[in-house]
């Protein structure tokens, strides 16, 4: 099977590990030193994948749907490659409140020991709808800069 492949199976994996919450198959695409960058999403930055995996499992989400659209995946070397991802978020918190958004993500993978494994991860979001009530969080200019150029993620 070619890379970009692989590349598409590791991360249809992370949003299946994410939403059943099977923490062990969610962290093993993570490469240890991974960087994750949720400050444009609202949220923190996280080096190496212990600290974020557990951010990720003190997560109070009841049900989450994640989807990745239309991957731009370039390989940029012989055991690295970047990626962009068009996605859509549904969660339902603990609390009961209730959000949707829509935004990407902007990847880069490494292939260490024959497995591509996610080495940085970056999530942005053009919109959050949330619970009646709240008005939504839309992406003015400055929250879509980051994405333009041919690859955002290199």
């Amino acid at each position: 099977m070619d890379d970009i492949e692989e590349i598409r199976k590791l991360k249809a994996r992370y949003f299946r590990a994410l939403d059943t919450k099977d923490w062990d198959l969610y962290a093993q695409g993570f490469a240890p030193d991974i960087v994750v960058d949720l400050t444009r999403a609202g949220g923190q930055r996280f080096e190496g994948r212990d600290a974020f995996m557990d951010y990720a499992r003190g997560m109070t989400i009841l049900q989450s749907v994640h989807h990745g659209h239309m991957p731009e995946i370039e390989l940029t070397g012989p055991e690295s490659a970047t990626g962009v991802w068009a996605m859509e978020d549904y969660n339902i918190w603990e609390d009961g409140s209730q959000n949707n958004g829509w935004g990407h993500y902007l990847e880069t993978y490494v292939k260490r020991d024959g497995r591509w494994q996610i080495a940085t991860l970056a999530l942005s979001y053009l919109r959050v709808e949330r619970s009646f009530g709240t008005a939504p969080i839309i992406a003015g200019a400055e929250g879509r800069d980051h994405l333009r150029g041919a690859n955002p993620a290199g």
